[in-house]
């Protein structure tokens, strides 16, 4: 895929090349599409899915990358809507005013998306999950997924939200760097952890060494919290990602299904 048709199918370009291999998923059975989710006096950018033929499904949150709502978030949304779900992936960096997907250089990226305030981003969430509720899902069964940033997003919601059921988080970053808009880390908020949550991990990702994912096993053992963790030899940060060269379909493909049996075993889906 070259660079000016990446830009064009609604990828960024943030996260280096993208790849012409890119999964895609169609709406065949599904209602989906763009939606605003109010937040204070606000209106919040939102991509939804959701079966067609399903009166109160279950509702999953989809915490994504810092790279913005783009095509491979929004596929991901439809992959859930095909397992039932009414899956929602809200756009929570909609008030530094720039569309994220349009940005090139990360090192533009990340002062927006660090700015971004722990309580400000929980509560979008959950104002995520009354916009759901409102449009007839089920938040008795609620869950939710996210990958890099999105998956440190998971850990801090888990210990967040007493509503939530189950929350799974590929590659989520369990230790920050010093951040005043972030109070504790995913490692930190361990003895408050309020739903269970399944980590899944790269034992080559530079950015978070599998000596933080056994420190925050621990801590979650001592506190006699709800988890478990998988490492796949050899796979990068984003092995999930099909979009980026990181991509990894054996560790990819694994990582979606044992989320599934997670959000089964916890009753998000059926």
């Amino acid at each position: 895929m070259t660079a000016s048709a990446a830009v064009t199918a609604g990828y960024t370009l943030a996260a280096g090349p993208v790849r012409a291999e890119v999964i895609t998923t169609d709406t065949n059975g599904l209602n989906a599409g763009d939606a605003k989710i109010k937040v204070g006096d606000r209106d919040m950018p939102a991509y939804f899915a959701r079966p067609a033929s399903a009166s109160n499904p279950p509702v999953v949150l989809v915490a994504m990358e810092i790279f913005g709502l783009h095509q491979y978030i929004k596929d991901v949304t439809r992959r859930l809507a095909k397992l039932g779900a009414l899956a929602v992936a809200p756009d929570y960096y909609f008030r530094g005013g720039t569309d994220l997907t349009k940005i090139t250089d990360i090192k533009d990226l990340l002062p927006i998306v660090n700015a971004k305030p722990d309580a400000e981003l929980l509560s979008d969430l959950d104002a995520t999950v009354a916009w759901a509720k409102s449009q007839g899902g089920d938040t008795r069964r609620l869950g939710i997924v996210g990958f890099c940033r999105g998956g440190r997003t998971v850990w801090e919601y888990a210990a967040h939200s007493s509503a939530l059921k189950a929350g799974v988080a590929f590659y989520g970053p369990l230790i920050d760097p010093p951040n005043p808009a972030w109070p504790k880390s995913p490692t930190q908020l361990a003895p408050e952890m309020k739903a269970p949550v399944l980590g899944l991990y790269g034992e080559a990702d530079t950015g978070i060494p599998v000596a933080n994912v056994e420190a925050m096993k621990a801590a979650l053992a001592d506190n006699k919290k709800t988890a478990e963790f998988k490492i796949y030899p050899g796979a990068p940060h984003g092995f999930h990602a099909d979009y980026r060269p990181s991509y990894r379909k054996d560790a990819a493909e694994d990582g979606w299904a044992q989320m599934q049996a997670w959000f089964k075993k916890y009753g998000v889906l059926s």
